[in-house]
């Protein structure tokens, strides 16, 4: 057993682990296996010397008081004042006794035990790095190619040193894979599961997945110019993203947008055409629900903030745009602002300007009568 620490540190390369990490489990497997020797209440410490590469175990006994319980319920482990002072009668409560423990005299025995006990902690140890690797990453982008799909339609990824899974329910509505495919979904967490093992779940519907493709195509969310307040989705058909910005030359909703609409096409095209509305955020609730209403137009707005509710005058020829196909865009108006949305329809006809009203107002900004004073 000379020199272990080379051993040591040779497996700690070999695993990819750190060298403290691999000496940690050397000393858990130690102890362990000098407990499987003995008994399990027994307590053992182990001492590494980093000069000479070798190591020793010592058994550790604790002076208690004479009439103290652990001493019938954990002999091993405890020893009785008075019987300590016949070693030693400079000896007090609380000290400890060591004795060297030596696992060779146990033979083959000891061997096999230690074997078993360290390729244990060493894969305990691997695990332990991985999951402190991956839970940093948690509510990133990863990059995985599909492995297989299992009888209850979940979809196993592999990402690096673990495997992903995204079940079904954090799959797109209408999206198919195949083995070989690469695909791209949000971490949300690392998980441990007697089946799996140590894996990755991934999902591809959770409002920020589309926070994190808007932050990978746009440079200014990136870099913090532009900030995503608050996103919300119906997975494949549409989204709704709240943005703004501190920076009076930044248009946060062009930034997105990209120029010919590029930059949103390609998120788009990645969440299997689902369609993503951009809307410019204010602190004011009554602009930021009309805002999130649109395309439709709104007459009026009451807002109770403690009850975090609003209702919303509306024409009727505006009413169907406001609600959306099957309710979506009421639906996604209240995920995005956070307020419950209630709909009053009042009378009349919402007006737009007409053609020739444009007309009539580019027609008045040609007379600069009013602006000959300026230059006299």
């Amino acid at each position: 057993m000379e020199k272990i620490l080379d051993i040591i540190e040779a497996i700690a390369h070999e695993k990819n682990i750190s060298r403290e990490n691999a000496i940690e489990a050397f000393k858990d497997a130690l102890i362990n296996t000098a407990k499987r020797l003995t008994t399990p209440s027994s307590d053992f410490e182990v001492i590494i010397d980093n000069d000479t590469k070798t190591y020793s175990v010592n058994k550790v006994i604790t002076v208690v008081p004479d009439e103290d319980e652990r001493l019938d319920e954990e002999p091993d482990s405890y020893i009785s004042l008075s019987e300590a002072k016949e070693f030693d009668d400079s000896i007090e409560v609380g000290d400890q006794l060591k004795e060297e423990f030596v696992l060779e005299d146990y033979g083959r025995t000891a061997s096999a035990n230690l074997f078993r006990e360290l390729e244990y902690h060493v894969q305990r140890r691997i695990e332990q790095d991985l999951f402190e690797k991956y839970r940093e990453k948690v509510g990133t982008v990863m990059l995985g190619t599909v492995n297989r799909i299992d009888n209850e339609d979940n979809t196993h990824v592999e990402i690096g040193e673990l495997k992903g899974i995204m079940s079904r329910r954090n799959r797109i509505k209408g999206e198919t894979f195949k083995r070989g495919d690469t695909i791209r979904a949000l971490l949300r967490y690392v998980s441990v599961d007697p089946q799996y093992g140590l894996f990755l779940e991934l999902t591809r519907t959770s409002p920020k997945f589309l926070e994190a493709l808007m932050a990978n195509e746009v440079p200014e969310i990136a870099d913090g110019v532009v900030e995503i307040v608050a996103a919300s989705r119906i997975p494949g058909e549409r989204a709704k993203i709240a943005l703004k910005t501190d920076q009076m030359n930044v248009d946060p909703i062009g930034a997105a947008v990209g120029v010919k609409g590029v930059r949103i096409n390609a998120v788009s095209e990645e969440l299997n055409g689902e369609n993503i509305d951009c809307i410019e955020y204010s602190p004011i609730p009554e602009i930021f629900i009309t805002r999130a209403l649109s395309p439709a137009i709104t007459q009026n707005i009451k807002v109770d903030a403690e009850a975090k509710k609003a209702v919303v005058d509306i024409t009727g020829d505006q009413k169907a745009k406001a609600i959306g196909k099957s309710g979506i865009n009421i639906r996604l108006a209240s995920m995005l602002t956070g307020y419950d949305i209630e709909l009053n329809e009042v009378e009349g006809i919402t007006e737009r300007q007409s053609e020739g009203g444009s007309t009539a107002e580019a027609e008045k900004t040609k007379d600069t009568a009013a602006l000959e004073s300026l230059f006299k």
